[in-house]
């Protein structure tokens, strides 16, 4: 992934890519969910209610929650198939159509001979979708599972309704499985919200594009334009021959990780700018980068493929 697009003309755009409502799960009806988001500050968010028969296959239409400065993509939760440990798969489609076909899933149980997770998540995408696989570390997903699926563009590395209710939203193992086996994957922070309990608004995505439209920000998402965060902000990264440099917002420790062991680590006060050696990341095919603030918080840029 290059990093040009921190300078590109446009502007970052936050959102969110994991939300639920009333259409299924969810506590709250998708008019309110997109009003909190609004109200809270986010410039989009993708309602990915769980599409399953026992919702009716929703794909949630959250068009008439559009307005200036605030705009949502369709999509939806998809379910197919069983992972390694016999659970049924979950993914995220957003930017799905609204006649996307729905698999055999009456419910939340893996249904014997019903469509692989690998068939939904290529259709999804080829239908234009940005394709994620959700929550690996609270699925139990294995890396014969993540292989598996070689259409999908992301992994969701921060998942905070999972880091809220059970303490296992976390996917970092998973992506770097696939970044180890040459998927050129980029990594998504989210919340999955559903309300019930307080796991909204603790993860996002800051998009570049030129418009806050569905479809630039889709656009942006399938090319990597993205960072995802917690709470800082990352301003640009500039990949040099030895060096990486990362501007940011106030930092204690930026972090330059690549494949296996290999590191740069630097702490400080206030930090706005890090240049980091890449003397002992050498060897390794991709680069990315963490950003950590006072209060724990943390920014992640996706892969960069040196």
């Amino acid at each position: 992934m290059s990093t040009n697009f921190f300078t590109s003309p446009g502007k970052f755009y936050r959102g969110n890519l994991h939300t639920h409502s009333t259409c299924s799960d969810g506590v709250l009806d998708p008019s309110e969910v997109c009003r909190r988001y609004h109200a809270e500050g986010y410039d989009f968010i993708a309602l990915t209610d769980h599409f399953v028969g026992l919702f009716d296959y929703p794909i949630t239409d959250t068009t008439r929650c559009r307005k200036n400065g605030f705009t949502t993509i369709l999509g939806a939760e998809l379910h197919t198939g069983a992972m390694e440990n016999g659970h049924l798969w979950h993914m995220l489609g957003i930017g799905l159509p609204t006649d996307f076909t729905p698999p055999n899933a009456p419910n939340f149980h893996p249904i014997k001979g019903s469509e692989s997770a690998a068939d939904i998540a290529q259709r999804a995408r080829d239908a234009g979708a940005f394709v994620v696989i959700a929550h690996p570390h609270w699925s139990g997903l294995s890396e014969a599972d993540a292989l598996s699926i070689p259409a999908a563009h992301a992994v969701e590395i921060y998942n905070h309704g999972c880091v809220v209710d059970n303490d296992r939203g976390e996917g970092f193992l998973t992506l770097e499985y696939l970044l180890n086996n040459d998927r050129r994957m980029t990594l998504v922070a989210a919340d999955d919200a559903h309300f019930n309990s307080p796991d909204y608004f603790g993860g996002w995505v800051m998009v570049k594009a030129k418009k806050n439209t569905p479809k630039a920000l889709l656009a942006a998402l399938k090319a990597g334009e993205f960072y995802s965060s917690t709470g800082p902000q990352i301003h640009n990264i500039k990949i040099l021959h030895d060096t990486v440099i990362v501007e940011c917002s106030s930092a204690t420790t930026v972090i330059l990780q690549g494949q296996g062991t290999s590191m740069a680590t630097l702490h400080g006060e206030s930090m706005t700018t890090s240049k980091l050696s890449r003397e002992r990341l050498a060897g390794s095919k991709w680069l990315r980068v963490t950003v950590i603030d006072r209060a724990g918080k943390r920014a992640w840029s996706n892969p960069i493929w040196v």
